[in-house]
């Protein structure tokens, strides 16, 4: 896991190929039964992690100012990072589905003994965040946010993923 400090509020995250438990641990989301927490991300549409910290860092001021659209810290982050005012529809998109294999977990404030039970969580092969420009899918993640071609001739994906997460709630 990487761990990142975003305004003294430490966020771990770890990237997973091969996953295959993938439908157990949605099923534990949803009921509510993970232990620990955690947010899964569908790594295919991450092409790089400075829009989850982005994604983060919205998330920990909505927290701040007690106005969390989801019902918990980590499922507010993946409504964050999909760029959509939708709840389902982004927590579907963006969240993992009963059949994904590649997997961006996210942990907010994690213990030692959280990074462990994470780890433990997912039946799959931990790999360098380097790995996620290269495994990214640009035609779905230009699908997703409505990214056109020349606006990628002045912009990375990256970049335009993170303005749509900044500007979603002005828009």
């Amino acid at each position: 896991m990487k761990l990142f400090n975003i305004n003294g509020t430490s966020f771990s995250v770890a990237l997973y190929t091969d996953v295959t438990n993938s439908k157990e641990l949605l099923e534990s989301m949803q009921a509510g039964t993970l232990e620990p927490e955690v947010a899964f991300l569908n790594a295919s549409l991450v092409p790089d992690i400075f829009p989850v910290l982005a994604a983060a860092h919205k998330t920990l001021v909505a927290k701040s100012r007690d106005s969390l659209t989801t019902r918990t810290i980590h499922s507010e982050l993946v409504y964050n990072y999909s760029g959509s005012k939708h709840i389902t529809e982004s927590l579907k998109r963006c969240g993992i589905s009963d059949n994904t294999t590649y997997i961006l977990a996210a942990r907010f404030d994690a213990t030692p003994d959280a990074i462990l039970g994470i780890e433990k969580l997912i039946n799959g092969k931990e790999i360098d965040l380097v790995e996620l420009e290269g495994r990214a899918n640009r035609t779905q993640i230009q699908k997703h946010y409505k990214i056109s071609t020349p606006e990628l001739g002045v912009s990375s994906l990256a970049d335009a993923i993170t303005c749509r997460i900044a500007a979603r709630d002005v828009l």
